[in-house]
């Protein structure tokens, strides 16, 4: 039997065992969810404030509540939105702690990269969110107020629906900034090959093109600035699969060969 079979048997446990250790790692989950969440929600003014930063530099200086519980339930909102931003390296290490003894060594080290920049990207995706598509978006969607016909026509955007939109959007794009690393785990599943990739490039660019038109505002300028990075991701998930293939093939090169 193999080392890497030995690793596998050594880390086998009864299902009531493997029930008690999911418990645990949802348990710690949670804890650490509910504590960001109470941090997050005594500091919500303070993060809501950050989050209309752009809606302030577009020239629009109010928001307003129809309803009487809105105000409250948007900082309870931002408080969690903040909280799941705050404790999702917590989970994933969780997550991680849960999954990894049932994988092999080898299968373990190819993934933990993966791991490590999932936050990362989609923090960029976010940052361009809320540093150039959402102001752009702002000036676009701000632009129709004025004159109309001799009525004056004047944005009132309330709290919830200004939420609403900016979650979207910072979700959105850091969800779109996560195709790297899908792609490079179904080349690693054996779901798709790299040869396969790069035959689907230019229907990929019509599919990123299809994916900035729903996230991104009606724009064209909006739309450009998610469809170019998404193009660009796919052709850097390329290059990650191929520096991949290089290093699997040179590691199993330098295996002995069983006679």
């Amino acid at each position: 039997m193999s080392t890497d079979e030995d690793e596998i048997d050594s880390s086998r446990a009864p299902l009531i065992d493997h029930l008690i250790e999911l418990r645990r790692r949802l348990i710690w989950s949670f804890a650490a969810l509910g504590s960001a969440f109470f941090v997050c929600l005594y500091f919500a003014k303070p993060i809501f404030a950050f989050l209309v930063q752009p809606l302030l530099r577009a020239g629009q200086g109010k928001l307003v509540y129809t309803q009487l519980f809105e105000a409250f339930f948007v900082e309870v909102k931002v408080a969690f939105f903040a909280a799941i931003m705050l404790a999702f390296p917590v989970i994933a290490n969780q997550l991680w702690q849960f999954v990894a003894p049932g994988l092999y060594r080898k299968e373990r080290n190819a993934l933990l990269p993966f791991l490590y920049a999932t936050p990362l990207l989609f923090l960029a995706g976010a940052a361009l969110a809320y540093f150039v598509a959402i102001p752009m978006a702002l000036h676009f969607l701000l632009s129709f107020q004025g004159n109309l016909g001799g009525v004056q026509q004047e944005a009132l955007p309330s709290v919830g629906n200004y939420l609403s939109f900016v979650e979207q959007f910072m979700f959105g794009f850091g969800l779109a900034f996560l195709m790297p690393v899908l792609l490079m785990l179904m080349e690693r599943a054996g779901v798709v090959t790299r040869k396969q990739l790069v035959q689907f490039r230019r229907y990929a660019v019509v599919a990123n093109t299809a994916v900035a038109a729903v996230l991104a505002p009606p724009d064209l300028g909006s739309m450009i600035l998610l469809a170019v990075p998404l193009v660009l991701l796919y052709e850097l998930a390329l290059i990650g699969i191929w520096f991949t293939e290089r290093r699997r093939a040179r590691e199993e090169s330098m295996l002995p060969i069983v006679q």
